[in-house]
């Protein structure tokens, strides 16, 4: 799958956006059309809302991963 621009979508970074910050079901999140996703960010305020055909630049997208890094799987929440 790729996106507008042409570019191989980051699953990664959007399953840490969809699951983490969101905290959406893993089978909501595979329900979802990569425009819903956006959506639902833009709603939650965690991506800018930026038009019909906006995505998330790279600059923004490592400003969430700062804000909410993974946790490590042996660190308590």
């Amino acid at each position: 799958m790729t996106s507008r621009q042409g570019e191989a979508l980051a699953w990664t970074e959007l399953m840490r956006l969809g699951l983490g910050a969101l905290r959406l079901a893993p089978e909501v999140f595979w329900a979802m059309t990569p425009v819903e996703l956006q959506r639902a960010l833009e709603g939650a305020g965690i991506l800018a809302v930026g038009g019909a055909g906006s995505w998330m630049e790279r600059a923004a997208l490592e400003g969430l991963m700062a804000r909410f890094p993974d946790q490590d799987k042996g660190s308590k929440a």
